[in-house]
């Protein structure tokens, strides 16, 4: 039989990207380190800035099971280099940490000047 984890354990990684993520950026390839997804990296096209604290919502029960954090939506990124977007990342600009990252549901044209929209989406983690 697999383990459970418990809520405090499972907020404990979420609260990172609660407490602090700075940045929702739009990635033209996979930020598997900060340096990708930092501000004014060459894979860096677009960002959303917040308040430490403003990206993402507190961990909560999920339906299914665990926990998981719920994003803000965003309806006024910034495009600051053309180039074909396919991944998002969060980061934390303060500490130049990468929080989390993943693959936009299709490629994304964008030019630079223009804004980008991105809808609320959820990072889970399932207690077993």
């Amino acid at each position: 039989m697999a383990g459970s984890l418990e809520n405090r354990v499972l907020d404990f990684g979420l609260n990172e990207l609660d407490a602090f993520a700075t940045h929702i950026i739009i990635c033209a390839s996979e930020p598997t380190v900060y340096s990708l997804a930092s501000i004014g990296a060459a894979n860096s096209l677009g960002n959303k800035a917040y308040a430490a604290g403003g990206a993402f919502g507190s961990p909560s029960t999920h339906s299914v099971n665990g926990r998981f954090v719920a994003s803000t939506a965003i309806t006024d990124g910034t495009i600051v280099t053309t180039g074909t977007a396919a991944w998002w990342a969060a980061i934390d600009s303060t500490n130049s940490r990468l929080l989390a990252h993943q693959s936009l549901s299709a490629n994304q044209a964008v030019t630079s000047g223009n804004t980008f929209t991105l809808s609320s989406f959820t990072i889970r983690i399932p207690s077993q």
